[in-house]
C-alpha cells in the first residue's frame, strides 16, 4: 500500500479521498463539490484601497441534490492523523448547516454525526466504508422527519437559469429550512436576514420550489413600496413569467398563481375597497411579507387584517430588522426566527460592507445653550429661559450655526477623501432637511456649479427632490451626490454606491437605527464600493453598543387581550408605525407617494410649507396660546469640541478604546514579548504575510502608520509601528532604514549589475513598503525596470535561487538593527 506520510493535501485528495467518495456511489458531476469558498472574505480598507482577508473553504462539500448540502469533508496532508481535520469541518458544518461531518489523511475517515441516530457520534471508517448519498439522505431526513409527502417537496430542485447564478450559502440555509418547515406543516414562519443580503431572491426560491412541488399553488407577496414589488416583478420573480400578476386596487383576476401587491393596494377605508376580500380566504396558500416589521407588526393594524383575512394560508415574514416592543411583536406573530443572517457575520464574510464611525462632538451639543434674559430669536419671539440641549436642537430651538458647522465638517470630509461619493445627511424633519442643503450648497459653491444637483434635498413632501431619487441610487448617475433627508430614505432604498452616512438626527428606535445603518452595506465590485463612513453629530452610534444591536431578537410583546381593531382610515396609526412611510393609493390604481396623517415622511403633515416645524405653523410664529413652535437664533457660535474614530475590530465588534490601546492588546495576545515578535519576524519567509495576517485580525495599519509617521516626519515600516506602539521601541522610517543598509558597504558582496538591482529594491521599498520588494513582480517597475528585463536581472545573481536569498538576506539588513 501507497505510504501517505510524504504526500500533499492535494494528493491525498486525489489518490483516496475523491476514489473512495466515488466508489461509495457519490457523482463527481452533480453530488461532488470540491474546494467550495462558500464566504468572499471580510473587506480589509487599505487607505482608499482595500484587500480580502481569507475565505472559507471547504475541501469538500456533499450535496443528494444540487444545493442540499448534507455533508463536508475536510482533508489533510499525510503529516497528519485522519481526525486532524474535524474541529475545522465542525466549524464548516455550522455554518453550511450540515449534519455529516468527515475528516481524512487518506489511511481512512473520522465520521462525525450530528443526527444523533448513529450508534455513536464519532466513528472511524475505512476508505471503503464511506457511506452512500442515498444512506446519507434517508438518515438525514429521519433526522428532520421528513417522511411521506414531505419528502418530494424537500427534493424538489431550485430555479436554476443555466447563468450559474446559485444561492450563497447563508441564502441557502434559509431556503432549505423554510421549504423543510413548510413541508413538514409549520404555517408561521420568519426570516432575519440583514439589508443587502438577498432577501428578495431568497423568497422567489423558497416560493419557486414549493410552486413547483405543488405544495403551495396560490402565493401572495406583500410589500409596503411600489420599487420593492416592481424589483421583484422585473428581476428575481421574472421566471414566474405568465403565471404571475401585480394587484391593482380595482379589479382582481383570478386565473393567476402568484401574485404581488402592496397593502395598500388590497386596502381601503371603507369595506367594499378592500379589494382582498374579492378573494376568498382560503384562495391563497402561501402569503409571504417583505419588510414584515412595518405595518404588519402591530395586531390592530389594517394591513394586519389581509393576514388575519388569509389566516389559513402558510405566512413567511421576511425583515433584516424585527420589531420587538411591549406594544408591537413579529416573533409573537411569526414565531422564533428559523434562521438569522446578522450584518455583524456579513462583514465577517465580506459580503457586506464595513464601516467606521467618526464621532463628531459640538460645543453646544456637549455644554448646552441658554439664552440670556429677555433675549428673542430672528423671529422676535422671546425665548423660554431654559438651558437647551442637543434635545432640543432642530426641535424646539434651531441654531442657524450648529447647522452651518454639520455642513462645514461634512464638506471637510468629502473635500479631503472624494468629494463625489454617494452621502446620504439624515436630519430631524424636513425643516431640517431643507437648512443643511442650503447650507451645504453655500459650501460647495465649485461643486454646485459643476451640476446643481450635487446637492438635494429627498424628502415625500417635494417632488423636484423626490424625482432624483432613482437618480442617487443609480451607481451609473453621478449626481446627487449629496441628498437630505428625514424619513424617506431609510428604508427601501437600495444606495449601493453610497459611501457615507452622516447622522444629524436623534434615533431612540433599534429598528430605524438598523435600517439607517442597512444603506451603506451593500458591497458593489464594479464602483469600488467595499466600505462606508458614518459621520455621527446625535450620538445616534451609540446604540452600536446595544447587545440588540446585532444579537437575535428576542420578544418583549406584552399581548392586551383585546379583540383587534381594525383602523377605518388607510393610514397607519402612530403606535402601529412608528411614524413610517406609507404610500397611498392614487387615482387609476397606480401607487403615488403622498403626504397623509403621517405624512410620507413619517412625521405630523406639516408639507403645505416647507418652512412648518413639527408643532404646527411656521418656525417663528406663535400657536392659540402664543408660544412660538420653534426658536430660530443665528447669532450663536458653534464649533466641534472633539472628535473620535472608531473602528470595526476582527470580530465585528466597535472598538471603544484608543486605537494604540486596542493594537497593544490585538498584538500583545500572539506575541507577549518583543523577542516572541522578532523571533516570528525574522523566521518569516515572507514578512508581508505577518502584516496581513495582523490585518486580518482588526490592525489598522494606514491610521498606525499616519500616527506613528507624523512623529517621524516621515512613513515608518509596519515593523515599527509594532515595535513602537506595542514594545515601546523608537521607530525609524523606511527611508532610515534603507539608508542604515546603504551605509554599511552591504553590497560590496555582489557584482555592480547585482548591486544595482539590490539598490533600486531598497529605493522601492523607501518609497512603498516591503510587500512589493517580496515579490518578483517589482522587477518590470520604475526603477527596476530600467536597468534590463525580469530575466537578466535575476541572473545577475546566478538564477531565481540567488535572487530569493539575495531578497532575504537584504530583509535581514534592513531590520538588523531592531534585532
Amino acid at each position: 500500500m501507497l505510504d501517505t506520510g510524504s504526500l500533499s493535501e492535494r494528493d491525498i485528495c486525489t489518490k483516496f479521498i475523491t476514489p473512495a467518495l466515488q466508489q461509495a456511489g457519490w457523482d463527481i458531476q452533480t453530488q461532488i463539490r470540491e474546494e467550495v469558498s462558500f464566504t468572499a472574505g471580510r473587506v480589509i480598507v487599505k487607505g482608499r484601497l482595500h484587500t480580502r482577508g481569507r475565505q472559507r473553504r471547504a475541501d469538500y462539500l456533499l450535496s443528494y441534490r444540487p444545493n442540499q448540502p448534507i455533508a463536508v469533508v475536510e482533508a489533510k496532508d499525510g503529516s497528519h492523523s485522519v481526525g486532524d481535520g474535524m474541529q475545522q469541518a465542525l466549524a464548516y458544518s455550522d455554518a453550511l448547516d450540515v449534519p455529516f461531518v468527515f475528516s481524512s489523511n487518506g489511511d481512512g475517515f473520522l465520521f462525525h454525526d450530528r443526527t444523533g441516530l448513529g450508534a455513536q457520534t464519532e466513528t472511524q471508517l475505512s476508505l471503503d466504508e464511506f457511506p452512500s448519498p442515498e444512506e446519507l439522505w434517508e438518515r438525514y431526513c429521519r433526522w428532520k422527519g421528513l417522511e411521506g409527502p414531505a419528502r418530494p417537496v424537500v427534493e424538489q430542485p431550485y430555479y436554476d437559469d443555466g447563468s450559474g447564478r446559485v444561492p450563497r450559502y447563508f441564502q441557502r440555509v434559509a431556503i432549505n429550512r423554510t421549504v423543510e418547515a413548510i413541508a413538514k406543516g409549520q404555517d408561521r414562519l420568519l426570516l432575519v436576514m440583514a439589508t443587502g443580503t438577498g432577501k428578495t431572491y431568497t423568497a422567489f426560491q423558497i416560493i419557486w420550489r414549493l410552486w413547483k412541488s405543488g405544495q403551495k399553488r396560490r402565493i401572495l407577496f406583500l410589500a409596503d413600496r411600489n420599487v420593492l414589488i416592481d424589483q421583484a416583478k422585473n428581476n428575481d420573480f421574472r421566471p414566474f413569467g405568465r403565471a404571475m400578476t401585480k394587484i391593482g386596487n380595482r379589479t382582481v383576476d383570478k386565473s393567476y398563481e402568484v401574485y404581488l401587491s402592496l397593502y395598500q393596494a388590497v386596502t381601503g377605508n371603507e369595506e367594499e375597497k378592500n379589494i382582498y376580500r374579492e378573494f376568498s380566504p382560503d384562495f391563497f396558500d402561501l402569503v409571504v411579507i417583505d419588510e414584515c416589521h412595518r405595518g404588519s407588526a402591530a395586531e390592530d393594524s389594517a394591513w394586519r387584517a389581509i393576514l388575519d383575512y388569509f389566516s389559513s394560508a402558510t405566512h413567511i415574514g421576511l425583515t433584516a430588522t424585527p420589531k420587538e416592543t411591549k406594544e408591537v411583536s413579529n416573533i409573537d406573530y411569526f414565531g422564533d426566527p428559523i434562521y438569522t443572517y446578522s450584518l455583524k457575520q456579513g462583514i465577517q464574510d465580506g459580503f457586506l460592507a464595513p464601516y467606521k464611525v467618526i464621532r463628531v462632538d459640538l460645543d453646544k451639543d456637549l455644554q448646552g445653550w441658554r439664552p440670556s434674559k429677555g433675549q428673542a430669536d430672528k423671529h422676535g419671539n422671546v425665548i423660554e429661559d431654559r438651558v437647551y440641549n442637543q434635545k432640543d436642537f432642530d426641535r424646539k430651538l434651531v441654531l442657524d450655526q450648529r447647522t452651518e458647522a454639520v455642513a462645514q465638517r461634512v464638506t471637510e470630509y468629502l473635500e479631503s477623501n472624494d468629494p463625489y461619493q454617494k452621502t446620504i445627511i439624515f436630519c430631524e424633519d424636513i425643516d431640517h432637511a431643507e437648512r443643511m442643503r442650503q447650507a451645504l450648497v453655500n459650501l460647495n459653491p465649485k461643486r454646485v456649479a459643476e451640476n446643481r444637483k450635487y446637492v438635494m434635498r429627498i424628502t415625500g413632501d417635494e417632488q423636484e427632490g423626490k424625482a432624483e431619487l432613482d437618480n442617487f441610487i443609480n451607481p451609473e448617475a453621478r449626481y446627487p451626490v449629496i441628498a437630505t433627508t428625514s424619513k424617506l430614505m431609510t428604508t427601501g432604498v437600495d444606495a449601493q454606491t453610497c459611501k457615507v452616512i452622516v447622522l444629524d438626527r436623534r434615533i431612540n428606535s433599534m429598528t430605524e437605527f438598523k435600517q439607517i445603518i442597512g444603506r451603506g452595506t451593500r458591497i458593489n465590485d464594479d464602483f469600488n464600493k467595499h466600505w462606508f463612513t458614518i459621520l455621527d453629530f446625535k450620538k445616534a452610534t451609540e446604540l452600536f453598543a446595544d447587545p440588540n444591536f446585532d444579537g437575535d431578537p428576542v420578544q418583549i410583546y406584552e399581548p392586551s387581550g383585546e379583540e383587534p381593531i381594525v383602523p377605518t382610515d388607510e393610514q397607519p396609526s402612530e403606535a402601529e408605525e412608528g411614524a413610517e412611510l406609507e404610500e397611498v393609493p392614487a387615482e387609476g390604481g397606480d401607487v403615488a407617494e403622498e403626504p397623509g396623517e403621517y405624512g410620507i415622511e413619517g412625521e405630523p403633515d406639516w408639507s403645505t410649507d416647507d418652512s412648518t416645524g413639527p408643532w404646527g405653523g411656521s418656525d417663528g410664529d406663535a400657536g392659540d396660546d402664543d408660544e412660538p413652535r420653534r426658536y430660530v437664533v443665528g447669532d450663536v457660535p458653534v464649533s466641534v469640541l472633539a472628535e473620535r474614530v472608531q473602528y470595526l475590530d476582527g470580530d465585528g465588534q466597535l472598538i471603544t478604546e484608543s486605537l494604540r490601546d486596542y493594537t497593544r492588546k490585538q498584538v500583545r495576545a500572539q506575541y507577549a514579548s518583543l523577542d516572541d515578535f522578532l523571533k516570528q519576524w525574522e523566521g518569516a519567509d515572507r514578512k508581508q504575510a505577518i502584516i496581513d495576517e495582523l490585518a486580518e485580525q482588526g490592525l489598522f495599519w494606514d491610521d498606525l502608520i499616519r500616527e506613528v509617521g507624523d512623529t517621524l516626519g516621515e512613513e515608518p515600516d509596519p515593523f515599527d509601528v509594532i515595535c513602537h506602539i506595542v514594545y515601546d521601541q523608537p521607530p525609524l522610517s523606511r527611508r532610515q532604514r534603507a539608508e542604515n543598509v546603504r551605509k554599511q558597504d552591504y553590497f560590496q558582496q555582489y557584482s555592480e549589475p547585482a548591486r544595482e538591482v539590490l539598490d533600486g529594491l531598497l529605493e522601492k521599498y523607501a518609497d512603498t513598503g516591503i510587500e512589493p520588494i517580496e515579490d518578483r513582480k517589482v522587477l518590470t517597475m520604475d526603477p527596476l525596470s530600467r536597468l534590463g528585463t525580469p530575466t537578466e536581472l535575476i541572473q545577475s545573481f546566478g538564477g531565481k535561487a540567488g535572487y530569493d536569498q539575495a531578497v532575504r538576506e537584504l530583509e535581514g539588513a534592513l531590520y538588523d538593527q531592531q534585532a
